[in-house]
């Protein structure tokens, strides 16, 4: 699992590539790994949390005290699949697991 760090993000491309040739599944928090190789993504879109964190500056600005400020949760979550990593890692999917997916690279 590579978390979504500033630093593994500048390596996405890099990491995503080591992995498949060390024959190592990999998951991230960001989509743009699966683009370039890695296996699954499972996490908000980045976008929309971007957005939803400018909600939070604008009540701040707007003179909302932080520490009132509900904790939430991303509301929606997505599944995104490299089917051609699985297949070059040697794994079958279930096929349960695809119809879950928000998205399948073929």
């Amino acid at each position: 699992m590579v978390l979504a760090d500033p630093l593994l993000l500048r390596l996405e491309g890099v990491i995503a590539h080591l992995a498949l040739e060390s024959r190592l599944p990999t998951i991230f928090e960001e989509r743009s790994p699966v683009e370039a190789g890695g296996l699954m993504v499972y996490g908000a879109p980045w976008g929309e949390v971007v957005r939803h964190a400018a909600t939070y500056v604008d009540k701040i600005l707007k003179g909302a005290k932080p520490a009132d400020l509900p904790v939430e949760r991303p509301m929606k979550f997505e599944l995104v699949i490299n089917l051609k990593t699985a297949k070059a890692l040697g794994l079958t999917l279930p096929p349960s697991l695809l119809l879950l997916a928000d998205e399948v690279i073929r």
